[in-house]
């Protein structure tokens, strides 16, 4: 078994878990209009810090609390730091995971995972599989993205952003809206009590490079694989990607139907957060685990190259 031992976010909601949970839970948006956020780009709806961040050191901050709240050594021979992110440092991946590793004293090279917007459900599979493995003893997995010029240009290229707060699932739905912000978990393989990481599930639809199946091919394998031998019923939440775009928000529709958990309670974080990118499948998935607090809990994902993504965690 994988458990979770420890956990943090920064976000423009709040600068550790706690007061980013309360801020969802009284509904308040990080959300707002951005009319000279960066030069030459369009006037964009986003959830930013009110200061720039720098990459690393908001990476670093972030692991530091989670660290510190599970009690492990950062710099032990048995910890392996996984960096989830799809844009890092200015387009430098893996630079800033030997910086934030080394920051820490470790002597172990660090993993990057950047797989879409998957990537930091991918990346807690990769943990869970190291540790059942045998390979390490805990794991920190942090997720980050900052927002750019290149990166909000492009999203407009796509004509997928909206120029107003996201509305997930709505038929009004205008597109999604870009956010940032860091968040870590630590697992761990020896027994605590608490959240476990029980299954997890990748699988790649293979349809187009930006557009995801209309059948929700991959989403659907991998609700079926992390739900296989509990009843839709016994779910407390399942957390979906609901970023408010036409094409993922009706595919994740149909994964659902056709995996029989149309009737589960959903969450949708984007309306709060944006969409995050690197950081939504970690802070999304500590979120979920505050407000669900025990019971089964799922947390799915999409994204662009057709890629998708879930987990499913418990606590008794």
């Amino acid at each position: 078994m994988v458990y979770c031992i420890g956990h943090n976010i920064i976000s423009p909601l709040g600068e550790d878990t706690q007061s980013n949970v309360k801020a969802v839970q009284s509904g308040h948006s990080g959300l707002k209009i951005y009319t000279d956020r960066f030069a030459d780009v369009e006037p964009f709806c986003a959830s930013l810090f009110a200061t720039p961040q720098q990459f690393v050191p908001l990476c670093t901050r972030c692991a530091e609390t989670a660290i510190r709240q599970s009690g492990i050594q950062g710099d032990s021979n048995d910890v392996i730091f996984i960096l989830s992110t799809t844009k890092g440092d200015n387009l430098d991946l893996l630079t800033p995971a030997l910086s934030i590793a080394r920051h820490f004293g470790n002597p172990n090279s660090p993993i990057v995972v950047s797989n879409a917007c998957t990537s930091g459900v991918c990346a807690q599979i990769t943990a869970k599989r190291l540790l059942e493995a045998g390979l390490y003893k805990h794991a920190v997995v942090i997720g980050c993205d900052i927002q750019t010029r290149f990166i909000v240009s492009g999203f407009q290229a796509f004509k997928a952003l909206s120029p107003e707060p996201c509305l997930p699932f709505s038929p009004e739905r205008k597109g999604l809206n870009l956010g940032e912000a860091a968040a870590t978990i630590v697992y761990t393989a020896e027994p605590h009590e608490g959240w476990r990481l029980e299954a997890g599930s990748i699988h790649n639809d293979a349809n187009h490079l930006s557009a995801p199946s209309r059948t929700g091919e991959g989403a659907f394998r991998c609700l079926q694989d992390v739900t296989e031998g509990i009843q839709p019923h016994s779910i407390s939440l399942l957390g979906v990607h609901g970023t408010a775009t036409s094409y993922n928000d009706a595919m994740e529709t149909v994964a659902l139907e056709r995996a029989g958990l149309q009737n589960v309670p959903i969450s949708a974080l984007k309306p709060f957060y944006g969409h995050t990118m690197g950081a939504a499948g970690v802070l999304e998935t500590i979120i979920g685990m505050q407000l669900v607090q025990k019971g089964t809990f799922i947390k799915m994902l999409s994204g662009f190259g057709g890629v998708n993504a879930a987990i499913q965690l418990r606590c008794e």
